[in-house]
Formats: C-alpha cells, structure tokens, sequence
C-alpha cells in the first residue's frame, strides 16, 4: 500500500502502547483514524490527544471478543470517514503462569482476546474492504512468542501462533487483490500488555485471577525492551513494502532460525 492521506486506519487496542503509537504515525501521513479500545477513559484521551495534535480522530469502545461489537466498529468507520484502508487487530492479552496451572477461564479470556478478536476483525471489514475496491492492509499484532514459544505463556503462544497463521492465511487468500497482510512479532515492547489483567471480565475470573511476571522473572526475560514509537514505525514501513513479517528485535533471529533447524532435521525421519 502506496497512498495514505485522507484513507481509514482502524486499530484495535488503540488508546495506548503499540496501537496508539501506529496511530500517531498512520495520521502524520495524512490517515483519519478511528481507534477502538476497551477502556474508555483511555479512549477518549487517545482521541483527544490525536485531535489536539491536528488529526481527524474518532473512538469506538470495543469488546473485540464481541463479533457484533466489531460489526458495529466497522459501520463505524465507514459512517464517519467512508470506508477502512488500513485495519490492525492489535488488541491482546497475556496470562502468565505454567501450562499446567491454567484455568477453563485463563483459555477461554486469551482465546476471545488475542485470536476470536482477529477472525471477528477479518469477517467485519476483510468483506467491505474487498468490495471497496480500494487498496488496503491488514496488520496482525501477534509476538516472538508467536513464532517460539515461551516459558509460562501458554495461553498466550497457542493464540499468538494462530494469529500468525491467521495473517499469513490472509496474504495467501488476498493475494492479486490489492489488499497487503502483515504480521508483528516483537519481543518486548514498552506497553501495558503485563497489566492486562485490569480489563479482564469478572465471568472470565476478574483481575485477581491473573498474574504478572516477577522482578525475577522479568529480567531473565530474553531481548531489549524497545519503545513503542520505533516499532510503529517499523509497521508502517511494512505496510509500504507490503512485507508479511515484521520482526522488531535482531536478536529474535538466532531463536527463529533453531526452531527452523529442528523442524528441517526432523524430515530425515520422514517417509
């Protein structure tokens, strides 16, 4: 996707951190922006802050788990601003703890979040955007642990894993379209995906039934924490190029590359 002013950018997860930084970078191109977050408060300071800065901004609370929510959002963006170009399905959720601790309900609020919210995304304006018959991009927040799983995030690796194939089946199913995928994959980033706990529903176990990594834990973590403004900027670059894979961190190569090693020594036992 070449041509960026005066087109829709919708983005889930949109009032901070990873969604709100692809914002400010998608309107300084010229994009009206429509975010959708979970959080009103939030919200309606993301938008202001967008406004005072001189973009054309709207917000739309938005349970992404909620297919008529979407449905709803994408009705949205086209009411107010005509249509959607660029649309990232950005909003997620970790649950943190061994695979074995993990509850009926630490599956069911990471499934809802972090992959039924994408497929919700991709029926509502994957269908619209087609019959717009404009250009348009789709971007997929997925992780590093998307690719290689870590340690005590399995909820968390199972979804973002889908994610990436979600994206990917995207770029195959759109391909001569005119409509570009893309897939994030950082490692960390500076955004408040370890206090997501704060927005999980009460039928769901509520804010105390998560955790957080420990102090400890945290700095056994592998890769730089990388501010959120570099890694927008990475996204739109992408979405220019029209690459499928956005990796943030260098270091994540080496991890990427002994997974793919083992799956390739694998075939020597093949039929």
């Amino acid at each position: 996707m070449k041509e960026f002013k005066d087109r829709v950018a919708v983005i889930t997860g949109g009032a901070s951190g990873i969604g709100f930084a692809v914002a400010r970078a998608l309107g300084r191109r010229g994009m009206k922006l429509v975010l959708a977050d979970i959080e009103t408060v939030a919200l309606e300071r993301a938008v202001a802050r967008l406004t005072e800065e001189g973009f054309k901004a709207s917000g739309m609370v938005t349970d992404v788990g909620d297919r008529a929510a979407v449905e709803a959002l994408a009705d949205h963006a086209w009411s107010r601003f005509g249509g959607a170009h660029i649309v990232m399905h950005n909003a997620g959720v970790a649950v943190f703890g061994p695979l074995q601790s993990m509850t009926d309900q630490d599956w069911a609020w990471s499934l809802r979040v972090n992959l039924q919210g994408p497929i919700n995304g991709v029926q509502a304006f994957l269908p619209r955007m087609l019959a717009q018959g404009e250009e348009g991009h789709m971007v997929f927040t997925a992780s590093f642990a998307g690719l290689v799983p870590n340690r005590d995030l399995g909820p968390y690796n199972v979804t973002k894993a889908a994610v990436v194939a979600l994206a990917e089946s995207v770029h195959k199913d759109m391909r001569g379209s005119g409509i570009g995928s893309s897939v994030l994959c950082p490692m960390r980033v500076e955004t408040a995906i370890d206090q997501s706990f704060r927005n999980r529903p009460a039928e769901l176990g509520g804010p105390t039934a998560n955790r957080s990594y420990s102090e400890e834990e945290r700095s056994q973590l592998q890769g730089r924490a990388l501010e959120v403004d570099p890694v927008a900027g990475l996204v739109v670059d992408a979405i220019i190029r029209g690459d499928l894979y956005i990796h943030t961190h260098g270091e994540a190569q080496v991890y990427v590359a002994k997974r793919a090693e083992k799956i390739q020594e694998s075939f020597k036992h093949a039929l």
